[in-house]
């Protein structure tokens, strides 16, 4: 009786290790991993326009702006055109510096807290040539 008792014990351990062991895939499985995506600043055929002038992203992705031609360039996202205009989240996603070299870039990284929706941006010295771009963050 002690001998059946012991193994049913161990037998009990076992299955309850593995039991645990399998559900700890599902709580410590690394996150989704973000993704890096690159828009140029003037399109490689000397057109002012963002190169592609819309990008479907994810929270956590991150946003290479690179100076490709005609510059200078710069990255502003516009308080209008953020999910509840919010003037600190545009603020924070924006690059005002000009960029007046080739190869120059910046880098957003949209937070992970950032509302789902359609994000606009343009470029100050070329808005009125319709250098207008848009990101949507998808949930």
């Amino acid at each position: 009786m002690k001998l059946f008792a012991a193994t049913l014990r161990r037998l009990g351990l076992a299955v309850l290790t593995i039991v645990l062991v399998a559900s700890s895939f599902a709580f410590f499985s690394a996150p989704a991993a973000a993704e890096t995506f690159q828009v140029k600043l003037g399109t490689d055929k000397g057109m002012l326009a963002f190169e592609p002038s819309k990008l479907t992203v994810k929270p956590g992705d991150t946003i290479e702006f690179v100076n490709n031609k005609v510059p200078p360039h710069n990255v502003v996202f516009d308080t209008a055109g953020t999910p509840n205009k919010s003037a600190d989240l545009a603020k924070s996603l924006s690059h005002k510096q000009l960029l007046m070299t080739p190869g120059q870039s910046v880098s957003t990284t949209i937070p992970a807290d950032a509302p789902a929706g359609d994000y606009t941006f343009y470029c100050e010295p070329h808005r009125g040539a319709g250098m207008i771009g848009k990101v949507t963050v998808a949930s």
